[in-house]
């Protein structure tokens, strides 16, 4: 593939899960709390829980780390399963009139459709993960610009080493939580979300 349609293709996916991952979620989230959507808020909240794992992929990316890679993939397809697996909130929204509803469905599937495309086009580039920071190729360091952009915005000063940092932190925390929810809290609850 050519290097500039493949850093159009990755700036693309960037500004989309800004657009589908963090604004609209994070728009959606002060509605349901000021409309009282109790459904569409607990579902958020969930889905904020999950989705913080793109925020470590990019703290990774910064870094140039290989795992970010594999964490992306990971991430994207967790969102979709938060979206979409608990099914006392499915129940809930559907049976919600509330007129935030259309919208959360069709930002649900929106996402669902961004998240699956994003991960299809992942995985072409998955083998970067396993090259040491020196046999990168040029395509596989374009994945690191838009991290680093936000980096430069950001965390202008701001070691990269520190903010790689952070991330594997971050990273080891989301995946003892994850272990654990795994292990212990989704045997137990099954697919519901709240018991009341």
């Amino acid at each position: 593939m050519d290097a500039t349609l493949i850093r159009q293709l990755v700036w693309l996916d960037y500004r989309l899960a800004l657009l589908f991952i963090v604004l609209i979620p994070f728009g959606l989230l002060i509605w349901a709390l000021r409309s009282g959507s109790e459904a569409i808020k607990r579902s958020l909240l969930l889905y904020w829980r999950v989705a913080s794992l793109v925020l470590i992929t990019i703290y990774l990316a910064i870094g140039s780390l290989g795992i970010s890679y594999i964490s992306g993939i990971v991430a994207a397809v967790l969102i979709v399963l938060a979206l979409w697996f608990w099914q006392d909130l499915n129940e809930d929204i559907d049976a919600s009139k509330k007129s935030l509803k259309p919208i959360y469905l069709g930002w649900r599937w929106a996402t669902t459709v961004y998240c699956s495309l994003s991960v299809v086009f992942r995985l072409i580039f998955a083998n970067c993960a396993f090259m040491n920071a020196e046999q990168l190729s040029d395509i596989c360091k374009i994945w690191f610009e838009p991290p680093l952009s936000f980096s430069t915005t950001f965390h202008n000063g701001v070691p990269v080493e520190n903010l790689a940092f952070v991330g594997a932190v971050g990273g080891i925390v989301y995946m003892l939580y994850l272990f654990s929810f795994l292990a212990f809290s989704l045997p137990k609850t099954g697919r519901i979300a709240f018991r009341d």
